[in-house]
């Protein structure tokens, strides 16, 4: 299917979203952190990238926001999952460029879901 990249400080949530995305017959790559992200995407070229909002460094936010502001990636789809829910929440993230927002804890539909829409 598609390679997806995901990156999240937490190994446990990294691991469940890689089930999920593996589940559905993805590729996954994942990082703990944000930081020479697009260093690695260059490698990478990924199909969708999966980002955390609350990390350390550089969080999901202002990774997104640079990778749409980056001519080499701004056509990759971005889904913001986080624990950050509120409506503000969303629209800060539209803002920064993302396709699709999941908010944790979520259901196995719910980010497959996202995933497929953005990549069909």
């Amino acid at each position: 299917m598609s390679k997806i990249v995901v990156v999240d400080d937490s190994n446990a949530e990294l691991q469940l979203i890689e089930g999920f995305l593996r589940s559905a017959n993805h590729t996954v790559v994942s990082y703990t952190n944000a930081d020479k992200l697009e260093e690695k995407l260059v490698i990478d070229r990924p199909d969708l990238i999966i980002l955390d909002v609350i990390m350390p460094g550089r969080n999901g936010y202002q990774a997104c926001r640079d990778l749409k502001n980056d001519d080499r990636f701004k056509s990759i789809p971005v889904v913001l999952c986080t624990s950050k829910g509120q409506a503000s929440d969303k629209f800060w993230g539209e803002q920064q460029g993302a396709n699709g927002y999941v908010v944790k804890p979520f259901k196995a539909e719910e980010l497959l879901s996202a995933v497929k829409k953005l990549l069909n």
